[in-house]
């Protein structure tokens, strides 16, 4: 039977979070008991700092969760992710709220739509490292060479179609044989990415039908929901995120949200000889 301090405990441990989930993936808080500590969390200590377990369990206040977006908080985003965990970063447009896209960390994947008040019936894109990833997650054969580097790094969302041979995870947007792929103009993000040896499931940081953030204050009452929150300062492109285009048939695309790069985008679709479909 569970002792009297272990339940004390637990009612200040708020859902998803368990004692096996703790004891599993967080390293000793320091105001926890000793025997708690010894008990419960093992001899295998996580390598994310206790400022996550902290901000992770409410015990901080919120600003103390937020880091700036710098190469010294690099491996600390990486573990969070790989630990299923939900961060904040910036990207080439707006915040986000990112998580690790596979079926491991799904729990993760349903954390932000609880976080955002968002219907899982609305898709999440991912974000990759570099442009040849794309191919482990989506079919891009059928595109003219050179397209994608041309579009990306940049603040543009390409959709197109899974394939059979995606790595991707299908429990990630059920039903859809498509998906959303970024590659961001911010070396911060792509290298969470490269260092997670995955893709990153990103949605906007706001809730949902809200304002998209171009700061970390804009979304500042969901700081407590994150592990941590990165800050890269005031962003420059405006609140209207990425061009969306449907590059699904070959030799056509779609615009689906003009988003901040259309011109730039469309020109390049039309360089290549892409024509628009309606």
């Amino acid at each position: 039977m569970m002792n009297a301090s272990v339940r004390t405990i637990e009612k200040f441990i708020p859902f998803p979070y368990s004692i096996k989930q703790i004891s599993r993936r967080c390293s000793p808080v320091g105001g926890f008991p000793s025997l708690y500590q010894r008990r419960f969390l093992g001899s295998k200590l996580s390598r994310m700092s206790e400022n996550s377990v902290r901000c992770d369990l409410g015990l901080q206040p919120k600003a103390e969760c937020v880091f700036p977006a710098s190469d010294d908080h690099i491996e600390e985003a990486i573990d969070a992710i790989k630990a299923g965990k939900v961060i904040a970063v910036p990207t080439d447009t707006i915040y986000g709220f990112a998580c690790d896209a596979w079926l491991v960390f799904s729990e993760a994947v349903n954390r932000i739509y609880e976080i955002k008040g968002r219907k899982h019936t609305s898709p999440l894109a991912i974000c990759v490292a570099d442009v040849p990833d794309i191919s482990r997650f989506a079919l891009v054969d059928h595109l003219p060479h050179g397209l994608l580097d041309s579009l990306l790094p940049g603040p543009v969302t390409v959709v197109l179609k899974r394939g059979e041979s995606s790595i991707l995870e299908k429990s990630l947007n059920p039903g859809l044989d498509s998906i959303g792929v970024r590659v961001p103009d911010f070396d911060f993000i792509r290298a969470i990415a490269r260092g997670a040896k995955s893709a990153l499931a990103l949605t906007s940081a706001n809730l949902s039908g809200q304002l998209s953030s171009v700061s970390v204050k804009d979304f500042e009452n969901l700081w407590r929901h994150c592990a941590f929150v990165y800050d890269g300062g005031l962003l420059p492109s405006g609140r209207a995120g990425s061009t969306v285009v449907d590059l699904i048939k070959p030799g056509a695309y779609k615009i689906l949200r003009n988003g901040s790069a259309l011109e730039e985008t469309t020109a390049i679709l039309q360089k290549f000889g892409l024509e628009e479909t309606p």
